[in-house]
């Protein structure tokens, strides 16, 4: 099996917002960022792939199921934003609940990640920090031994340091090649330090597929003048924005473009800064 997660032309349609024919693969062994602004249908896609919500057409296959059972569920963990656990109970509680849910629940595992993360056991979870009770998620969530690992915007409003402790948890977890990560954010910094893949969600549509390397290797921006701009082949340009003073020219390939235009300035660009010229550019 090469990928953990397949998803082919998976449409949902609704009053004011279509996903369109989405579709990108999560390879064995990687993390695959899902990133688009708010509102773009990372979300709508998660759910769709967990079945939370019903798809109108398309496929998904996970883990080599397209109609996964119980026993393909158990291996499956999901951290979505905000509280994943009734406010009243506490990690120990919690703990006892999930020995009943999941056959490979592993308590040993579970209390080892509360202590990583100085997590009290008999505290509620009311009291816990956003900070606090996203760790004590993704603790549950590892702690079944999960072999794909979904997180809706699992560190949206995190301070840096907690982020950066789910992070390496993350990068953690897929040293182990059967084991595969899908993580939609809006904070595309995360996902610059830890993912393999970016698929880019914009409007309900994938704007791109593509290795991280590439995008960050190879991918520039093209920064200069109208009289420029105009002299440019235009078979060069993916999308460009015009700004108060200068034009922004996304190109697929920094060091061909560098030779083709030796005298343009071209710079690296952002995963961000690639976002914003497909929101905001013109094709």
């Amino acid at each position: 099996m090469k990928n953990a997660l397949t998803v082919t032309g998976l449409t949902k349609t609704y009053p004011d917002f279509t996903l369109d024919h989405v579709t990108f693969n999560v390879p064995n062994g990687s993390i695959v960022g899902l990133v688009g602004e708010n509102g773009a249908g990372k979300s709508t896609t998660v759910n769709a792939v967990l079945g939370l919500i019903q798809r109108d057409s398309g496929h998904v296959s996970i883990l080599g199921a397209e109609e996964p059972d119980n026993a393909v569920k158990e291996q499956i963990g999901v951290v979505f934003d905000g509280s994943n656990y009734p406010e009243i109970l506490s990690p120990g509680k919690i703990n006892r609940i999930m020995k009943h849910i999941y056959h490979s629940w592993d308590e040993q595992d579970f209390s080892r990640l509360l202590k990583q993360f100085s997590l009290p056991r008999d505290k509620p979870i009311k009291q816990f920090s956003k900070g606090m009770k996203m760790k004590l998620a993704v603790s549950a969530a590892l702690s079944h031994h999960p072999r794909l690992l979904i997180l809706d915007e699992a560190t949206s409003g995190l301070d840096p340091i907690v982020r950066d402790d789910i992070l390496d948890m993350l990068l953690d977890f897929v040293q182990d090649e059967d084991h595969s990560i899908l993580v939609s954010s809006h904070i595309t910094s995360d996902l610059e330090k830890i993912a393999d893949y970016i698929v880019f969600i914009h409007e309900g549509k994938v704007v791109f597929s593509k290795p991280k390397d590439e995008l960050t290797e190879q991918y520039g921006i093209i920064k200069c003048g109208a009289a420029q701009f105009d002299a440019l082949d235009k078979s060069d340009i993916i999308v460009y924005r015009r700004m108060d003073y200068e034009w922004q020219i996304l190109i697929s390939d920094r060091q061909k473009m560098q030779k083709k235009y030796p005298k343009a300035m071209i710079v690296p660009a952002t995963i961000d800064e690639m976002m914003l010229l497909y929101v905001k550019g013109e094709k």
